[in-house]
């Protein structure tokens, strides 16, 4: 989906108060899906028939599937950037780790500054996750890689000429045709790395003109996980209605993330779970997807992990494939990948995808924006 950049500070999303829970059966799933469409040629296809029912939608869109990729395919790749007017809401919010933004018209901008620096940009749709209807609208997320080559400038710097792959994950609201609401996690540190540009040169341009008063946490306060001296919060009781595999995927994340009980990563996931993640990192079994787990606790210490919204699509027999959508802030207190500590309040927003069977994660897609972190770490602080 297109480009978004910061504007405002980061807020959490509305939506986390008030996500619907939302599971697509076995079949459904099968038969509205991006693996259902074969190769990308069936774009061309002008005349196929819709299967799904989509009040005020476009003839050309088949289900939301298709709306998705296509619509993706027309703004980006055969550079229809001024189909966003009739894709987007005129005051769309779009939420980011780097800020929340208002209105199309940034998307649009955006969307230009970046087609000129990576103008034989292609978007190859990895999956597509769906819930809802055309009544209630569509909930999708969209996971992507994004080929292409540097040569013009971007907000990076000058063009490389390199060959650049970035991967992110694109949520969406969605309703008679219009995209309303947008969260993006997207690798934006490996994109930067690929660019051979100075990660820290690179983030201190970013933040030349910037500055946050010291204690400031982004209206959020600050982190708790427990109420003073009490042992953190235990898992809530499954609610009435939730399904199973939400259940597992927010006790999974509360469990490991906010008790810190790492070993609970041997009980949910397979052995030979294979997790991809920023900075095009391709980690193989648990024990290194608990090394990427305690990398971010040892630099965010007292990091408290909130799921803001979750749905999914499958069945018991053939497995699931979800989608949590999370927010976690904390402090730079602690030495690692980010470098010696700060002090500094951060926010990050992630999307995962993963794929569920048997009571178990078999393979997992997290994304978030190690840039925005890195400017919240990099941001000088004033005392007024």
């Amino acid at each position: 989906m297109p480009e978004n950049t910061k504007n405002e500070k980061p807020k959490k999303s509305p939506q986390g108060k008030s996500a619907r829970k939302e599971i697509n059966p076995g079949h459904i799933a099968d038969d509205i899906s991006l693996q259902s469409k074969g190769d990308i040629g069936y774009l061309r296809n002008q005349d196929a028939q819709r299967v799904q029912d989509l009040k005020g939608f476009e003839p050309c869109y088949t289900d939301i599937v298709d709306y998705i990729v296509r619509c993706t395919h027309r703004i980006w790749e055969e550079k229809g950037v001024g189909l966003i007017y009739t894709h987007y809401g005129h005051n769309i919010p779009i939420w980011t780790s780097d800020g929340l933004t208002y209105g199309r018209e940034i998307v649009v901008e955006n969307t230009l500054k970046t087609l000129a620096a990576f103008p034989d940009v292609k978007l190859f749709a990895d999956e597509v996750i769906w819930c809802g209807n055309e009544t209630d609208g569509f909930h999708t997320s969209h996971r992507i890689t994004w080929v292409a080559h540097n040569t013009g400038h971007s907000i990076y710097g000058p063009p490389t000429g390199k060959r650049v792959i970035r991967t992110g994950i694109a949520n969406c609201l969605v309703k008679d045709n219009i995209i309303i609401e947008e969260w993006i996690a997207r690798d934006e540190l490996g994109l930067v790395m690929q660019l051979g540009f100075d990660r820290d040169e690179v983030i201190k341009g970013l933040v030349s003109q910037q500055t946050t008063k010291k204690g400031e946490t982004h209206g959020k306060g600050l982190p708790e996980r427990s109420i003073g001296q009490f042992d953190p919060d235990a898992m809530r009781a499954q609610e009435s209605g939730e399904s199973d595999v939400e259940y597992f995927m927010r006790k999974s994340f509360h469990e490991i993330w906010n008790m810190r009980l790492l070993n609970k990563i041997d009980d949910n996931y397979d052995k030979n779970v294979i997790c991809h993640t920023t900075c095009n990192r391709h980690l193989y079994g648990s024990a290194e997807y608990t090394a990427l787990v305690l990398s971010l606790l040892a630099a965010i210490p007292d990091a408290k992990l909130s799921v803001d919204h979750f749905y999914c699509m499958g069945d018991d027999v053939k497995g699931y494939k979800t989608m949590t959508r999370w927010s976690l802030n904390g402090t730079h207190k602690g030495p690692g990948i980010y470098g010696a500590p700060t002090g500094k309040p951060v926010y990050l927003m992630g999307i995962s995808h993963n794929r569920v069977k048997n009571g178990r994660i078999l393979e997992e897609w997290t994304y978030f924006d190690e840039i925005a972190l890195l400017k919240q770490i990099y941001t000088p602080q004033t005392d007024a």
